[in-house]
């Protein structure tokens, strides 16, 4: 029988051309030529559920979602998928929102609609601060849960000693309060994931890299000594968001209360590079780890303190940004790496993509893969590494001077730390939302085994001896 025109478009691709097959092959290519394999001594695990960057803010809000598929096209094109332990996490479920958030505002997220702005008694939603900056669109609710169950997931495997560094580009949204919204967060996914930590782990460093104030984060941990907060931003009481974050800002006045003196603050100007940046933070940060001791560590790094950021006012660059994680990383102590802001979603996914491979601990080439998709929007010259800090738009107005008075701050601040907090050796309760998980996994088990032994039965009736069985 002859071959047809139509059989005939169905052969098989010749080598070269594209296919699932020669995919896997440039991406195991780009694998050897960047040395990527599995870390040897600890695990990295990354948490990401799709469906989150399926999510719409709106044309005009800065905040894209998609700058999460971005950063995930890019981890998979590089092949570091291979050298971690992949998760796509459940949403978080109600109970375990509340675990910090108020009952009222998490129905309030689950019932609300776009709709409703249009509403004569629209005002029902002022309250918890929506509006232009934490717009209502469609899938909120989805999306909170989504986000906020990634990042404790990834801290419950930090808890289990399943992984040693967990990330969640997702995560990060560290404005949001107890009871309302602020800058684009709804849902204070780090806090849940410390409140994890803390069942486990009697002291939390949390490190904040975002160009806005960690404001959020301190303030749900205002009162105790089980966590200490670290923020590196700008600050401008009147001028930016959210204006607080100043010196003096280190915890409650009252000294006789155990978190005073445990909000550390690093209030920067505009147009801080590279080299003044990394050597701060180290400065900073050597008191705070020989001073408090924690057991683990928590960092948000958000890519608005990139320079050309779309909201920022930095001039960093991506390898500076990495640096810090690279530093904190050599800890060697159990860490949850997050997201936050970031709004220019192309030099986001470069930065999380990077500091994918500092927590993987390898070197990339500078070149993308160019079976990256979406490649086109990392145009015109398709690099890891743009130079970000020439875009020139701030003048550093950091003097040397003031970097000194500000770690002299610190350091003076923690003179009042007398030592890491002992933490009473007690029972820890059960944690509901990894318990439901397993007992869920049981019904599921003992169901397929009770169908297993219905179908033997069935198959049974009307044979001799079926009732014996």
């Amino acid at each position: 029988m002859t071959r047809t025109a139509v059989v005939n478009d169905y052969n098989h691709p010749q080598p070269g051309a594209t296919s699932t097959l020669t995919l896997d092959e440039k991406v195991a290519r780009e694998m050897i030529n960047n040395g990527i394999e599995r870390p040897k001594g600890y695990t990295v695990s990354f948490h990401a559920n799709p469906e989150v960057e399926r999510m719409h803010f709106g044309p005009k809000h800065p905040m894209k979602p998609w700058r999460l598929t971005l950063t995930n096209k890019l981890v998979l094109a590089y092949g570091m998928h291979e050298a971690m332990d992949m998760y796509m996490p459940r949403p978080a479920d109600y109970y375990e929102m509340i675990e910090y958030h108020k009952d009222e505002y998490i129905n309030f997220l689950r019932t609300v609609n776009p709709k409703q702005r249009l509403e004569p008694d629209a005002n029902n939603m002022w309250p918890y601060n929506m509006g232009d900056d934490c717009p209502v669109f469609d899938g909120l609710y989805e999306y909170c849960s989504l986000y906020s169950g990634a990042s404790l997931d990834a801290a419950r495997k930090v808890t289990n000693k399943q992984s040693d560094i967990a990330i969640n580009w997702s995560g990060g949204l560290h404005h949001a309060k107890k009871a309302e919204a602020s800058g684009f967060c709804y849902i204070n996914d780090i806090v849940l994931a410390i409140l994890q930590l803390l069942r486990y782990h009697p002291r939390v460093l949390y490190i904040d890299l975002d160009v806005h104030h960690g404001d959020g984060v301190e303030q749900a941990f205002w009162s105790t000594d089980r966590v200490m907060t670290l923020s590196l931003h700008k600050y401008d009481k009147f001028q930016f968001f959210p204006g607080t974050g100043g010196n003096d800002d280190t915890g409650p006045l009252n000294n006789a209360n155990p978190g005073a003196h445990h909000s550390l603050n690093v209030p920067l100007q505009d147009g801080i590079n590279d080299k003044s940046y990394v050597q701060l933070f180290k400065d900073v940060m050597d008191p705070c780890i020989s001073t408090y001791q924690p057991t683990a560590i928590v960092i948000q790094c958000g890519g608005d303190s990139l320079g050309g950021d779309r909201l920022g006012c930095f001039n960093l660059n991506i390898r500076a940004h990495g640096a810090c994680v690279e530093y904190t990383k050599k800890l060697g102590l159990p860490m949850l790496v997050l997201g936050g802001g970031g709004y220019t979603p192309r030099n986001v996914a470069r930065l999380w993509a990077h500091e994918t491979s500092v927590c993987i601990g390898t070197e990339l080439h500078s070149s993308l893969p160019s079976h990256t998709p979406f490649i086109e929007h990392f145009a015109p010259n398709k690099t890891l590494y743009p130079e970000l800090s020439q875009s020139g738009r701030y003048d550093n107005k950091n003097s040397d001077k003031y970097l000194r008075d500000i770690v002299t701050n610190i350091r003076e601040q923690l003179r009042y730390v007398e030592g890491s907090p002992s933490v009473q050796l007690q029972h820890v309760p059960p944690d509901l939302g990894a318990l439901r998980e397993e007992l869920e996994q049981e019904i599921e088990e003992a169901k397929e085994a009770n169908d297993h032994g219905r179908r033997r039965k069935e198959r049974g009736m009307g044979t001799r001896g079926e009732y014996a069985r």
